[in-house]
């Protein structure tokens, strides 16, 4: 049978719908709530394909309502990530042998049963699971997961179809080979999207992966799994395990075959697996590959010129939304001091009229932390700013989990600017302003600079352009997604591919083809056509 060349369907952005009263969206998302609310489920590990159960159950609630009980998921042990690495193995020869237009198939499959027939499910889940907004789930979980399948594809096939210069005696070619091994995927609690990519990214380019969700993702986790089983994708490829980190960091990083990791999560822990590797480096067949996104300690820079309405609307969005636990969420900004009065009303006029509360009332702007490890974390640090006298609180400062994990959203104004609060990651509802003298905005522009040790989201508000174009150049190095009059977050798959360095990171930029390069051995074969035939040159004449 003679076999054609093929390119995929042209990939675009999924519409964010807008969920607006008395629309079709709105009722169907509404039925998958009460729908959730109203069944208590069990959550099996999914090893070689199968449901995986033990006589570990943990319970499942809503941060919001941390009384109500939505399910169980089954607590794995050493022995379950064994079965899953060895079934990752067994599949792996015959997955990465499988055309890449198959591959193709299945997680575009997966991406058109994302916005269609799941999108009210997977979005419930990730509320009700997350505490997440009906907005901020709807770009999360439906649209960005979409994207993550739906753009790499089109990159998987770019990848493949660069090839290096040939000529009428010689043809060059590069095969991208799956690595040798498996993957372990290991994804945070915070985003939907991030936990479909981080495991099906490196699938699609061939690989077998071991999974491991989030303790307080795994709600909306064992959705994604059952998307991409009904997709199509076979027993192996993708190993879903719900165990502890060092249960599983004891088995996977001194296999042989461990051959990568793709992580998002905080600082430390990515330093100690590296470590961990590190150490472990002679065990491996070859050198893994190591792809993370981690902290940030994000920042907004304020010009004089800016426009005080639109930083104001920057940091309270870019702060509060989804309670400030976004890896890019703006948590300290500089202000000149003259024009903070202006910026100060506009938030007091954002904040008097901002909602907190369940996400079954879709009224509310903020929701509940994640946990009460979280809670308890914000809170400490309210609490030592309220006593500190080189603070003051200037709005919010109150916090209750009798129902759930609530934090007020706080504003904290420094005179300190390198206060904790402006250098710590705290990944909550807590921001921190520092107020700077509007001569001395060189100054400044060194303070946002070496204050963190975090490079990964930061913007500039300012309307003269030499400025905009000056702290380009200054803070360079600053933040790996740089934003010009907006706020530091919302980054889109194909559109601003997202990633930081320094302390945030390896910068391999999820949504873009530089992650997908990571997942794949590249090998050069040369064939000549015309061999030559004698060992001597033209210069060797006599």
């Amino acid at each position: 049978m003679q076999k054609s060349l093929y390119f995929a369907p042209p990939a675009k952005n999924e519409p964010v719908l807008t969920y607006k009263k008395g629309s079709p969206e709105r009722e169907r998302l509404i039925r998958a709530i009460d729908w959730a609310r109203s069944h208590v489920i069990e959550v099996p590990m999914i090893i070689n394909g199968k449901e995986v159960r033990t006589d570990k159950k943990i319970e499942l609630h809503p941060p919001h309502d941390h009384q109500h009980l939505l399910g169980h998921y089954f607590r794995g042990d050493e022995s379950h990530v064994k079965d899953a690495i060895d079934a990752a193995l067994r599949a792996r020869e015959k997955w990465a042998n499988m055309s890449w237009k198959q591959r193709a198939s299945i997680f575009l499959r997966a991406a058109g049963l994302i916005s269609g027939p799941y999108r009210a499910r997977i979005n419930a889940a990730t509320m009700l699971g997350q505490s997440k907004s009906v907005h901020q789930a709807e770009i999360d979980s439906a649209c960005e997961l979409a994207d993550f399948l739906r753009f790499n594809v089109q990159y998987m096939t770019e990848i493949f179809n660069e090839q290096p210069e040939s000529d009428e005696l010689r043809w060059n070619r590069t095969e991208q080979r799956a690595l040798e091994g498996f993957v372990f995927a290991l994804t945070p609690f915070n985003f939907t999207a991030i936990a479909g990519n981080l495991p099906s990214a490196p699938a699609m380019m061939g690989n077998t992966v071991v999974w491991k969700a989030s303790n307080t993702q795994i709600y909306a986790a064992r959705i994604i799994m059952e998307i991409f089983m009904e997709a199509g994708l076979p027993d192996g490829v993708i190993n879903l395990v719900y165990v502890s980190g060092p249960v599983a960091g004891n088995v996977i990083f001194s296999h042989p075959d461990f051959a990568g990791i793709h992580f998002t999560g905080s600082t430390s822990v990515f330093q100690n697996i590296w470590k961990e590797i590190g150490n472990n480096i002679s065990k491996y067949k070859s050198y893994p590959r190591i792809v993370g996104e981690t902290g940030g300690k994000n920042f907004v820079l304020v010009h004089e010129t800016a426009n005080a309405t639109q930083v104001a609307t920057a940091l309270t969005r870019g702060a509060f939304e989804y309670q400030g636990q976004k890896c890019s969420a703006v948590s300290r900004a500089y202000i000149p001091d003259n024009m903070w009065d202006e910026v100060l009303c506009e938030i007091k006029c954002d904040m008097d009229t901002m909602k907190m509360g369940p996400v079954e009332d879709f009224s509310n702007f903020l929701n509940a932390v994640i946990d009460e490890a979280s809670f308890d974390k914000l809170s400490g640090f309210i609490d030592r700013a309220k006593e500190d006298k080189e603070v003051e609180i200037i709005h919010g400062g109150t916090y209750d989990k009798s129902k759930g994990y609530f934090i007020e959203p706080t504003i904290i104004l420094t005179k300190d600017p390198h206060y904790i609060t402006m250098e710590e990651e705290l990944f909550g509802s807590i921001l921190t302003i520092y107020i700077y003298d509007h001569t001395k905005f060189e100054e400044t522009i060194d303070l946002v600079d070496k204050t963190s040790i975090y490079a990964l989201t930061g913007s500039i508000f300012s309307k003269d352009r030499y400025v905009i174009e000056h702290v380009m150049k200054k803070l360079e190095h600053a933040a790996g997604n740089f934003y010009i009059n907006d706020k530091p977050t919302g980054a889109v798959v194909n559109q601003q591919p997202f990633g930081g360095a320094r302390g945030s990171g390896t910068n391999d930029k999820a949504g873009s083809k530089l992650n997908l390069l990571r997942w794949v051995s590249p090998r050069t074969i040369k064939e000549c056509f015309l061999p030559p035939e004698s060992y001597k040159y033209p210069f060797m004449e006599e």
